[in-house]
């Protein structure tokens, strides 16, 4: 094996200013290779003898002075490499932006730092990627597994995008393109075209534009892909529809190149109203939907666990549902898997619950990892939880994100600071990754060990404890399923009966919505409607196979 390359730093003449420098040789260091700092203030003479005596692959030189100074300076040390006969090394420079610009002239060195750049494009150097945004040269990893290997580590950014016409939203897509600051774009499609999209004859002639952009045709989509054709190349994403999902899966995959699909389990029918399907005939086509990516090798996102908390669910009913779209995604055949964990959801929840919650979640899943199923995390920040103001809603935004890095995400999935007003156009989208990048390049640094916190660590035994009664309890409806946790047939019926249920639920005809839930301590539990006091999951479940029994 080859052994790692070394990274000789010092910051030369007078230059006294480390942080940069040692943060550089400290990433580095995360990448694998070998660092050696020699100092600050280091004359030109002795560092040029400690590249004689240490031989470095890559020697970086740092000062952030004056110009006029640094310009007499890097012509010394040209002169010095020079007459000590050193040649075939590799430098790199790192300093203000007016000195970085002399270096550029000096010819001295393959790449120049300014401060500017963002983490990525730092990392993307060290991992020996080219990245001249100025160029359609630029190598962009155009799957999201590979895209992931090729930011780590940093998490990819994604957000979502959908203005009132294909217009606006072909023109923001390009804008946010250019500005390199977003890996993913969501194009989120209004609701009549997820539900009749494929059926135009149904669609009524109200709505259009309600809840994101109107695509009507497989053209519109192209426009929007095409227009992010440039800048960072990002990859392209859409929602799910809520009819026809293998038609949107087909025509996904043929406009936009769909990064990862998500498709729900229980969702998108007459259990949430956004479709009429029947809960049990939606269970059916969304796991031949999950089927048909996992044929396709497209990653997938079975993105149900938040649909419960977003409806009120205890956290226990949030932890069981998460492992059990991803248990069902790895049955039908999925390999990479993208699990989505929405923090402040309920937006009581407070930041140590959530985490619980979250690492619970993770250990469920995570247990189905093997040969053939690996999954990514991806956090974002809960939107019922957004202020209406901006500013309320900027720190908000900053915060959960800095504590969702505790989770080390895969992927970030931004919520513009202004969705609880209005959808983000092109200047919130950019604006909010900038923000958000700040957090993370903050949190890369170095967050404590959340896993150790004793109150964490408690909570979370806890629901992995209630989510296994939850999901026993639903292995006990089958009656000779061969396997009941992918059974449409069982899962409907965990619905039916409770088991699975919120109080959002209620009157929808699909659900009972009676069980009664409320945050205690920060954390989203079952209470007794009679007493207000906290129901424990094994007595919850107990009741219901007692309604059961007795009504037959």
């Amino acid at each position: 094996m080859r052994p790692p390359q070394l990274i000789l730093g010092a910051c030369l003449g007078k230059c006294i200013h480390v942080a940069g420098t040692m943060n550089f040789l400290r990433l580095a260091e995360i990448l694998g290779y070998q660092t050696k700092f020699i100092g600050s203030a280091v004359s030109v003479k002795d560092f040029v003898s400690a590249l004689c005596e240490y031989k470095p692959d890559i020697a970086a030189v740092s000062y952030r002075l004056t110009p006029q100074t640094a310009e007499i300076l890097l012509e010394d040390l040209k002169k010095e490499l020079s007459s000590c006969g050193i040649s075939g090394m590799r430098f790199i420079f790192g300093g203000t932006p007016p000195v970085a610009e002399i270096a550029k002239n000096t010819g001295i060195f393959e790449a120049v730092f300014s401060g500017q750049e963002s983490l990525e494009t730092v990392v993307k150097y060290l991992k020996q990627q080219p990245d001249d945004a100025s160029t359609q040269s630029v190598q962009f990893a155009q799957t999201l597994v590979d895209r992931i290997s090729q930011c780590q580590p940093y998490p990819l950014l994604r957000h979502h995008l959908g203005l009132e016409t294909v217009e606006k939203t072909v023109e923001n897509a390009h804008e946010v393109a250019l500005s390199g600051g977003l890996d993913i774009l969501s194009i989120a499609p209004d609701q009549n075209a997820q539900e009749y999209f494929f059926r135009p004859q149904s669609m009524p002639n109200k709505g259009h534009g309600a809840g994101g952009v109107p695509v009507r045709t497989p053209d519109d989509m192209r426009a929007i892909y095409e227009a992010t054709r440039c800048g960072n190349f990002p990859l392209a994403r859409c929602y799910a529809g809520t009819q026809d999902l293998i038609k949107w899966a087909e025509m996904s995959v043929e406009t936009i190149n769909i990064a990862w699909g998500a498709v729900p389990l229980f969702w998108y029918s007459e259990l949430d109203k956004r479709s009429d399907r029947p809960l049990i005939k939606a269970i059916q086509e969304n796991h031949k939907t999950i089927r048909w990516y996992a044929n396709h090798k497209k990653p997938l996102e079975v993105n149900d666990s938040h649909q419960w908390s977003l409806r009120d669910a205890h956290d226990a009913i949030a932890v069981a549902t998460a492992y059990l779209a991803a248990y069902n995604a790895k049955a039908l055949g999925v390999r990479d898997y993208v699990s989505q964990y929405m923090l402040n959801t309920p937006p009581d929840t407070s930041p140590t619950m959530d985490l619980a919650k979250m690492l619970a979640k993770i250990e469920m899943i995570e247990g189905l990892h093997d040969k053939s199923f690996v999954s990514y995390r991806e956090i974002r920040t809960g939107l019922r939880s957004m202020s209406c103001n901006p500013e309320r809603a900027k720190g908000h935004l900053i915060a959960s994100v800095t504590i969702g890095m505790l989770l080390r995400p895969h992927i970030v999935h931004v919520v513009g600071y202004c969705e609880a007003d209005y959808a983000a156009t092109a200047k919130e989208i950019i604006e909010s990754c900038a923000m958000v990048r700040g957090a993370i390049d903050l949190a890369l640094h170095g967050l404590p060990d959340v896993t150790q916190d004793a109150s964490i660590r408690k909570r979370k035994q806890q629901l992995i404890r209630e989510a296994n009664l939850i999901l026993d309890s639903i292995r006990q409806l089958s009656t000779g399923s061969k396997d009941p946790l992918t059974d449409p047939n069982i899962l409907a019926k965990a619905v039916k009966l409770g088991i699975l249920d919120a109080p959002h639920l209620y009157g929808s005809g699909v659900a009972p919505g009676s069980v009664t839930t409320m945050p205690v301590n920060g954390a989203y539990v079952a209470v007794d409607p009679k007493t207000g006091k906290v129901l424990s999951e094994q007595k919850r479940l107990k009741s219901i196979v007692q309604n059961i029994r007795l009504n037959g």
